[in-house]
Formats: C-alpha cells, structure tokens, sequence
C-alpha cells in the first residue's frame, strides 16, 4: 500500500499529507513493510528539509552537507513522532530538523571550541547587532545598547564579541596588509630558533669541559675551535695520531654522559 502524500497539501506545499501513513506506521511491526512506509514518509517530507536547510546557506558549510544534516532530523522525528498525541507532524518535525542543523553548527563548525553558554551569547550579540545597524549606520552599535537590546550583561556582550571571531579561522595565507609590500599571516608567525637550544646545550656543557685534564681541553679546542686535524694536532703535541684519536673519543663520550646525565636529572 502507498501512503497519500502526494495528493493533499496543508500549511506549505511541501508539506503532505500523511496521517494515515503514520497511523499504519504505529501499527505495524519492524518488518519489511513497516521500513518501506518509513522511506517513504521521510522520501514525502524532504522537500521540506531542503526548503529548512536551505534557510541556513551562506554560513560556511554547503547546501548539500545542510540538507544531509537536515535529513537525519527528519529521520529522528518520523521515528520519534507519535500520532496518538494528537498533534501535526510538521510542528513537530521542523523544531527537530532546526535543532539538528543548530547542533551540526555549534559542534561541528566552530573554528575554536568554546562553551555553549558562549556560543548563545555570540548569537544574540549577532542578531542584536544586524537589528541595531539600521538605526546606527554610522557607527557600531556600543556595548551597552547591545545588552538592553539583547537582554544582556554588558560583560555578556563582550564574551560574544570575542566569539564572532572564533567561528571561522583566517587562512594563513590571508594579506595581512595592502600593497605590494604586505605580507600574509604565514609569514608573520615564528618558527623554531635553534639557537636557544645551542645556548641550552652550552651552559650545560661549561663545567663538564671545566673538569676535563688540559691536556684533553686542549685537544678539544685544537680540533673543534681551530678545525685542525688529527695529525697536526698530534705534531702539535708531540704524541701519535692514534693518542689524540683515542682521547678525542673518550672525551666526546664522557662529556655526551654527562650532559644526558644532567638533562635526566632536570627532567626529573
């Protein structure tokens, strides 16, 4: 059997007809039949689930991921719908689909995450706002009008104003300045600077070199500060290459367990 819901129309024209249809539907068992008349009440009442989402284009998210969103509370409210109640379907599926759509917004679309309280406050402020430019045109609304207009506290208000800016995210590769000399958000933050890691890596490494013989401080030196290489250093000091090879590698190692040994500590 079909359900009637091409054939009779109540408050808008994509609202049909479908008393019936629920009323079979309450009836029946899970089965078959009773998922067909499902699809096919909820395949009825799209047309209105579009026409809703498609109140809520042009706020960062696309028509189609709207009415995706938008479907899924129409599914919830043909499940949860009890007809023995009385009232209209409709008047109970369009707060259902809002609240879907309002949900998929405030979970989904925030650029940073912030409290709900925060996020109605953020809404009012912006109705407020859009209400007010009218009557001020030549200048924002201040604070203190927001809040009697919005009902309020002007410390509310502020929490909102800094909201607005927390629901999209500016692209790094925004101008962050005109001209041809501007420069974009990318290139105006920081990057890692090694050089605070190499003053680090030298003060711990001070008095490990201090309590070295001199001989090894001076093999050190030679090498790593007057880049001279094994051999002369060797001639420099009067002992064979494979002496300085062996100090130099003894030297290395007990200063690299010295200043782990220390880095373990500190992080202790």
């Amino acid at each position: 059997m079909t359900c009637t819901a091409a054939t009779q129309r109540r408050r808008h024209d994509d609202a049909p007809a479908t008393d019936a249809a629920f009323s079979r539907l309450a009836g029946l068992p899970d089965g078959p039949e009773r998922r067909a008349l499902r699809e096919e009440i909820v395949r009825a009442w799209m047309p209105m689930a579009e026409r809703i989402a498609g109140k809520y284009r042009g706020r960062g998210e696309s028509v189609e991921d709207l009415t995706q969103v938008a479907a899924l509370g129409l599914v919830k409210a043909v499940d949860r719908y009890d007809p023995g109640r009385g009232n209209a379907f409709e008047s109970y599926a369009v707060p259902t689909i809002v609240g879907e759509i309002k949900r998929h917004f405030r979970d989904h679309m925030w650029a940073v995450h912030v409290p709900r309280r925060v996020q109605e406050a953020r809404n009012r402020v912006r109705g407020a706002m859009k209400d007010l430019a009218p009557t001020n045109s030549d200048r924002q609304p201040r604070v203190a009008e927001i809040a009697a207009y919005a009902q309020l506290s002007e410390d509310d208000v502020r929490v909102g104003l800094e909201a607005l800016d927390s629901f999209a995210s500016l692209s790094l590769d925004a101008r962050l300045t005109d001209g041809d000399d501007g420069y974009s958000l990318a290139e105006a933050l920081g990057e890692p600077d090694t050089g605070f890691d190499l003053v680090v890596d030298r003060e711990t490494l001070k008095p490990a070199l201090a309590r070295l013989p001199e001989r090894e401080r001076m093999i050190l030196y030679l090498r790593f500060f007057r880049d001279m290489t094994q051999s002369r250093i060797a001639e420099e000091l009067g002992v064979s290459q494979m002496h300085v090879s062996r100090l130099l590698s003894g030297c290395c190692a007990a200063l690299r367990e010295e200043m782990l040994a220390d880095k373990d500590m500190a992080d202790a």
